[in-house]
Parts: structure tokens; sequence; C-alpha cells
């Protein structure tokens, strides 16, 4: 004769186990801890997270507690309450499980942990085994996508990277910070002027000035402009300034631009020697001196160059944390957004606006600066003054909405060649989160692959 459900010992309705690692015990105990002691489920907020209880039994107890405390005052919730709650929940169809039985309830009350050390230990088993079955079930995922036919190793090694990074809930990031606890660093803070240490800088001084150093980790920067004012050469101008100046380890992801053109631009403007020379091959005997004594230095600096022709926010993270761990990045530089691989949305708008997030997302994580070239629609040609605007910004207000600053670059002699600023490059600061706005004015040296700063000249 088959046993029921409602009279069997409590021990032998536990489910059969399941892939991974399992805590039913602990669950138990958890479960029952709560009934006697309902503000358990305030004191563990911030350290468990109920839905890692396999058993949904003991889960639906956790509920009907967290249910029932709602409108009782008591310092306990008898299985008699729990049992009516669950009864009722059952009656219409909101619990699509059989509960435990009023004895069952009764019997599990006894193994009540009130101290909060008890239950918060395990509570703690609880959530190392959900974790170790999700990171079971991620195994089993890779393992199959490795044998499909359309494994692609760029994609899927990110995916599983980004994946076994969220399989561990971070729980400090949503923990609030006492106002009192924080507010010692404020003051330390407005006596220390930052450092290369926890500043980037632009090498502009002006910039830095207005940037309070330099850029800052966490934040996400886009440099917009027209196609042919400069964009990719003001971000290399970044890259140089930060790397092979500051010895800052910095990576230039290019959708443009080959390695190729990339080392000639950067040699040009270390040596000052022009572009055009060094692609015709025609670079004078003072020029190759001033090329000798600037490629060690070149050469040591921690740039890292990729001229991707495909890349997309798994592809770039998982780079991005490999080169964390093993180089110590702190600026990544992508040209540009426009031309990056975006996610599946209803429309393009959408898809930019995921775009964005993500990479805000990846800065703040990783607590790294990036830096992302943007193109403009055609606004600016359309005003008298030709000059940018934020609006301006290509398809989406998202970027504008996500970024931290916004960087519209202008030429005037892009649109009219003999104006009275012919060589002048303005750098309009259309956004500072937290900071001043402005316009910063340099010398646009192009055919030297440089924006030259006009304060330190």
């Amino acid at each position: 004769m088959t046993t029921d459900i409602w009279d069997a010992p409590l021990s032998e309705t536990t489910p059969a186990p399941v892939a991974g690692p399992s805590a039913f015990d602990a669950e138990r105990i958890v479960a029952a801890s709560v009934m006697a002691r309902p503000d358990l489920i305030d004191e563990l907020a911030t350290e468990f997270d109920p839905a890692d209880i396999q058993d949904d039994r003991y889960r639906w107890v956790w509920h009907a507690v967290d249910e029932i405390r709602q409108t009782l005052s008591n310092s306990e919730i008898r299985w008699q309450a729990v049992d009516r709650q669950l009864q009722a929940w059952r009656a219409t169809g909101h619990m699509p499980i059989v509960p435990l039985a009023l004895d069952q309830l009764a019997r599990l009350y006894d193994e009540a942990q009130t101290s909060h050390s008890a239950a918060a230990y395990y509570a703690a088993q609880i959530t190392e085994a959900s974790i170790a079955r999700r990171y079971f079930a991620l195994g089993a995922d890779i393992s199959v996508r490795a044998r499909s036919a359309a494994f692609n190793p760029e994609t899927d090694i990110a995916a599983a990277q980004d994946a076994l990074d969220n399989l561990v809930r971070n729980d400090e990031a949503t923990t609030p910070s006492l106002v009192g606890d924080i507010i010692g660093g404020a003051l330390e803070r407005a006596i220390t002027p930052p450092t290369n240490e926890n500043r980037i800088p632009t090498g502009f001084i002006d910039l830095d000035g207005l940037f309070s150093g330099g850029f800052a980790p966490g934040q996400l920067v886009v440099v917009a402009a027209r196609p042919a004012m400069g964009k990719s050469t003001l971000g290399l101008g970044f890259a140089r300034a930060a790397a092979i100046h500051n010895n800052i380890p910095t990576l230039f992801e290019s959708l443009e631009m080959g390695e190729a053109e990339l080392a000639n631009s950067i040699l040009a403007a270390e040596a000052r020697i022009g572009l055009h020379h060094i692609k015709q091959g025609t670079v004078d005997d003072a020029g190759m001196a001033r090329a000798a004594r600037s490629t060690p230095k070149i050469a040591a600096a921690p740039l890292y160059l990729n001229d991707c022709s495909t890349l997309s926010l798994p592809m770039l993270r998982g780079r991005v944390r490999h080169m964390i761990r093993t180089v110590g990045l702190r600026l990544v530089i992508v040209d540009y957004l426009q031309l990056m691989q975006a996610p599946k949305a209803e429309n393009r708008q959408a898809e930019v606006a995921k775009l964005t997030r993500g990479l805000k997302l990846m800065a703040k994580e990783f607590g790294i600066t990036l830096v992302v070239l943007a193109q403009l629609n055609r606004g600016p040609e359309q005003r008298t003054d030709k000059k940018p605007q934020v609006s301006d910004l290509r398809e989406s207000g998202a970027i504008e909405q996500d970024a931290d600053m916004v960087i519209l670059l202008h030429r005037e002699d892009a649109y009219d060649k003999e104006s009275a600023r012919a060589g002048e490059a303005d750098f309009l600061i259309g956004k500072h989160r937290g900071g001043p706005t402005g316009t910063i004015t340099t010398a646009a040296a192009l055919h030297y692959a440089s924006f030259l700063d006009m304060a330190a000249t």
C-alpha cells in the first residue's frame, strides 16, 4: 500500500536528489526557524534569498510566515496559522504544490533555531548549495555548447564567463551604507588632490582641470563628432596619454582602423612625423632620428591594440575581465559605438540603449574608465554655426543618459577652409555628471595624427 503524503514521516517526503548539491536539512531548519522567529526574515534579508530554497514545500512555509507576519504582532507564528495560510493558497490555486500537512508542520516547528547566528549558518548552507547547483548546470551547458556544430569560441566562451560572474550575487552592492561610515572618506578627499592612482590623465591640461585630474574609475565617457572630425585621433590621443606617458594599462578596440594604421598614427604623434610621410615611406633622416628616440618608450608602454571586425558586449566583457586580472587594465577605448554588435531588441534605438547601458554597467562593475567614440547625426550641418549638441547623438537618447561625460569634437575649418580659426579644435563638454561643462580649445595637428594642448604651449 502506498503511503499517503499527508501521513508519511517528514524524512520520507523529501524530494529525490537532483543534479548538483542539495541542503534539505538546512532548508528544513530555516523554514522552522522563521516560524518560531518571524523577524529572522528581516535579519537574513541582506544575506539570503528564499528563492535558493530547493524544496518547494519549505519555501512556501517561508512565504506563508512572511505573509502572516504582516498582520500579526506575535513573536512567533504557530504551525496552525501557517497551515491555514497554506491551505488558503492551495484552495485558490495560488500554490501549485501539495504543502506540508498540519502534523508535519508541528514536527517541523520543533527543529527551529531561534538565534540569528544559527539561522544564518544554515541559510549560508542553502545559498552555497544553490550556487553549486547553478555551477553544475553551467558546466553541463558549456559541455553541450562545446559539442554543438554552432559553437563559436568568441561568443560562447564570453557568454560562459559572463554567466560564471553572475553565479554569485553581489550582496555588497545592494547593502545600504550608513552615511556616518562614509563621510570620513569625503573629508579626506576634500584635502587630497587626485593622483594617477585614481585618475587617468587625458593629455590636456585644461581638460584634466575640468575633470578634477582626469577620467575617474567607473565612468562611461562618450566622444562624439561628425565623420572626419578626428574622433579616432582624439581617442588614440587619450590612449597615448594614459599608456605611453603615464604607464596606465590601456586597451584600444578599433572597429575602423587596422593595427598598421594605428601604429602609424602613434608613431606620427609621438615622433612628430608627418603621417603622410610614414604612409609613403618618405620620412627623412631627422624624422627617423626622432622616431628612434620615441620608439623605446612606445614599445615599453602597456598599450594594447585590437583591430576587431566584430565586437559585442560579451566579447568585450570577457577581454576586459581577463586583462584586469593579468595586466591591471584601467582604461578601455572603443572606436566606435555604432559599429558594435548590439543586443537584439525591438528596434535600433532599443538596441543602442541596451548597448550603452551594458557599457556603463561594465565600467562601474570593473572600476575602469570606458571611453566610447560615437557618430553624430546631421544636426550640426543644418545649423549656421555648425556646432554639435548632445541632442545630435545618433540613434538613441540613451547614449546621453548613460554617459557620465559627453565630449563633442568640433573644427570650424572642417566647414570653412578660410576660417580665422583654421587649425583649431574645440572640445565641447556637453555633459559632465557632477561637474562643470565648458569648451576647451586645442590645436588640430591632424598631419601628426594628434591634437595639441594649447594650454601647455
